[in-house]
């Protein structure tokens, strides 16, 4: 069952299915390895935004971006 990135709890490791967004946004996630197929893990929600780590790395997303990201 695929649902957007902001319905995930936190400390879920899921598998990214894909991503909706205006071209420079869909290259920044790649640039940050969000990508179709790679593993995210959802470490911190908040109102506004959420810490997600991919691989070592950490990065904070606002919800509307995160919203777009279906897992």
């Amino acid at each position: 069952m695929m649902q957007p990135l902001t319905k995930v709890m936190q400390g879920t490791t899921c598998t990214v299915k894909w991503a909706l967004g205006l071209p420079d946004i869909i290259e920044k996630l790649r640039e940050l390895k969000i990508e179709q197929g790679c593993k995210l893990r959802v470490v911190c929600k908040n109102h506004d935004y959420m810490i997600i780590g991919v691989g070592k790395k950490r990065y904070a997303v606002g919800n509307e971006i995160a919203e777009r990201i279906q897992v």
